[in-house]
């Protein structure tokens, strides 16, 4: 897992959603997370299963956030958890061992390293900026990026106010994945937006 990993908005305009996403996609994104927090039970399956498809049509691992039970309806390829979530421990044993499990693991390695053992399939920290949707303290050091490549044997996703030139010190000490919602969402030109993050892996 390397590059662009898409996290959608709370946008109940599906069609928007829906638009936006896969200009996403043709440029080329490596994970596709679902993450929609206040939507109802009906939307959120509605969004969720059309967004699947989506990703399927283009070959990139779909996610859900949170949200296990959907996860298991949808057979989605994988569930990300929070530190407020179920564990990652408890997420594993419910979808087996052939499931995605990334775990939020802010910026505390120790976190990461209990992830990790605990069977996650990535650790994601964050957030390094000030984001426009989730509100946390902007204090994760950026050099907690080498320390979890020398300890952590999994990928490294880095969140929180991420555009391309945010993203680029992080890229270079080690992240793997770089999470955007916002800077890809509420771009101007959707397609050069993912294209200048792709561009910081080589792609």
């Amino acid at each position: 897992m390397r590059g662009l990993y898409l996290v959608t908005p709370n946008w109940d305009d599906t069609d928007r959603l829906l638009d936006v996403t896969e200009q996403a996609l043709q440029e080329g994104v490596a994970l596709l997370q679902y993450r929609h927090k206040s939507a109802d039970v009906i939307l959120r399956r509605e969004q969720a299963s059309a967004l699947q498809l989506l990703a399927r049509k283009y070959g990139v691992p779909f996610i859900i956030n949170d949200f296990i039970a959907l996860c298991e309806e949808l057979d989605a390829d994988g569930l990300h958890v929070g530190g407020t979530d179920m564990s990652v421990a408890e997420a594993r044993a419910r979808l087996g061992k052939d499931k995605l499990v990334g775990a939020s693991c802010y910026g505390d390695l120790l976190l990461a390293r209990k992830a990790e053992a605990a069977g996650a399939s990535y650790v994601a920290f964050g957030g390094f900026y000030p984001s426009l949707v989730k509100q946390y303290p902007v204090t994760t050091d950026p050099d907690i990026v080498v320390q979890a490549r020398r300890e952590i044997a999994l990928p490294c996703v880095v969140i929180g106010g991420m555009t391309p030139d945010h993203a680029a010190p992080l890229v270079t000490r080690g992240a793997d994945l770089v999470a955007a919602i916002s800077s890809v969402f509420l771009a101007d030109d959707v397609t050069m937006s993912v294209r200048k993050f792709n561009e910081l892996f080589g792609s």
